[in-house]
């Protein structure tokens, strides 16, 4: 099963899309989802545990609200492997590239959750009770 998702994640990269952003929000023209690039504390964006993660984007009213983490799959869309430190693309404004990114996709292991890391776009796992970064999503239009 690892390797299916791992392949499929693989395939998603494959495709490059086209991002719009406006107030804070970054629009996929291909998936259409939308992405939060916005943090109101300073620009300093959230890092937390797997399940702080999953409440700070369930509570997010960031341009009305309906947020949520994104699985690995939409997660690992954003990479640009043509791109290094961070490997996303430019319209990002935030972007560490120093640390992991949570998804809400639960490993095998139970206690953990799978990951990106955007200085190269690395797919892992961490325990769930590590501090890492959140983005946010939510369906676009």
């Amino acid at each position: 099963m690892r390797v299916i998702l791992l392949i499929l994640i693989g395939l998603s990269s494959l495709c490059f899309a086209e991002f719009s952003k406006q107030n804070g929000v970054v629009t996929d023209g291909d998936t259409k989802l939308e992405w939060q690039d916005e943090y109101s504390n300073g620009g300093n964006i959230k890092q937390t545990t797997w399940k702080s993660a999953i409440d700070y984007c369930e509570d997010l009213s960031l341009d009305g609200g309906g947020w949520r983490l994104p699985n690995i799959r939409e997660l690992e869309s954003l990479v640009d492997d043509s791109k290094y430190n961070p490997s996303i693309n430019g319209v990002f404004e935030f972007t560490s590239s120093i640390s992991d990114y949570w998804s809400s996709t639960t490993d095998t292991d139970t206690n953990r959750a799978w990951f990106v890391l955007f200085s190269y776009g690395k797919v892992s796992t961490y325990t769930k009770n590590n501090y890492s970064f959140v983005r946010c999503v939510r369906e676009g239009e």
